[in-house]
């Protein structure tokens, strides 16, 4: 019995690093963002995260000289190609997001993720949503525009809230195209994920003009992405090899509201009564998503997009 639970422990305590490191990523961004412009900031996201991960693929390969997994071929390109275009679209949405609105409805906005990839994965993939889901597709679209008010007496939305979704769209599609790379090396596919999207996001931050001179922030955000990025991806891959795509999904879930409890205390932000309302919908929304897999195990793309932002790797 006490041999079962430390089997049990540390997955789910991987599960549960993974959900944290992943939620530093929203209110430590808006910090560095002071310094750093937001195409130049997604751009050392990724590239930071591919970095990290390429020596931690060295390391494995040294110390698993035997073991390989299945590597990408040229029938995954198209998938691979949009993977990469999106994850250069979303983070930049993202971080101007950021700069517009507060790291706490940024990290519910999040998401919404759920909703765009539930129902691409409906309307092209054919894939089913059972009646917790679509509880939950409700749920969360109703505490997303919730948060995009920003003026209640004449219902204007704000811009930051809708570069976020946009962002969330973008992942969502994301989703559905890295779903076809599922059976192969996770860290091959996120080590091209880092450097094709940060070298994408790069290119078009230097045709925009953007600088970024403050050497101390570009290594911070370089370590962030490793951490957030990659590293989070890591830890998840290894707390679902063990405990499986439900019950790790399930541990995930936190991963916003850690977000919200960050972004609230690093920028002393008091809570509106608007916000409270939605983070009590998005709790049930998240909970009724969570919970999904559970009773319709076939859902794969739409149940596990908890990881690490957009299904980094499934």
């Amino acid at each position: 019995m006490f041999i079962t639970k430390n089997k049990q422990f540390k997955p789910i305590f991987f599960a549960i690093l993974a959900a944290a490191l992943y939620a530093i990523s929203s209110p430590v961004s808006k910090l560095l963002l002071r310094e750093v412009p937001p195409t130049l900031m997604a751009s050392f996201l990724y590239l930071g995260a591919g970095l990290g991960m390429s020596i931690i693929d060295l390391i494995r390969y040294k110390k698993y000289k035997g073991k390989t997994e299945a590597k990408l071929t040229k029938q995954e390109l198209p998938y691979t190609i949009g993977m990469v275009a999106l994850d250069v679209a979303a983070p930049i949405f993202l971080m101007i997001g950021l700069t517009m609105a507060s790291a706490a409805n940024v990290s519910l906005l999040n998401n919404f993720e759920i909703v765009a990839t539930s129902l691409i994965a409906l309307i092209i993939f054919k894939e089913p949503i059972g009646k917790r889901l679509w509880g939950a597709i409700l749920l969360i679209t109703i505490s997303s525009i919730i948060l995009s008010i920003e003026d209640v007496s004449s219902f204007s939305f704000s811009f930051g809230s809708v570069f976020v979704l946009l962002a969330s769209i973008c992942w969502g599609l994301e989703n559905n195209c890295t779903r076809k790379l599922s059976v192969k090396d996770p860290l091959q596919v996120v080590i091209i994920k880092g450097f094709g999207s940060g070298i994408g996001s790069l290119i078009i931050a230097l045709i925009l003009g953007e600088k970024a001179n403050n050497i101390s922030f570009i290594i911070a955000a370089l370590i962030l992405g490793f951490f957030s990025y990659g590293l989070s991806i890591f830890f998840y891959i290894y707390a679902q090899r063990d405990l499986g795509a439900a019950k790790t999904s399930a541990y995930y879930a936190v991963s916003p509201f850690i977000g919200v409890g960050l972004s609230l205390i690093i920028f002393r932000e008091i809570p509106t009564p608007l916000f409270i309302i939605a983070l009590s919908i998005m709790i049930i929304g998240m909970y009724f998503a969570s919970t999904e897999e559970h009773n319709h195990k076939h859902h794969h793309t739409i149940c596990n997009i908890f990881k690490k932002k957009c299904q980094e790797i499934v």
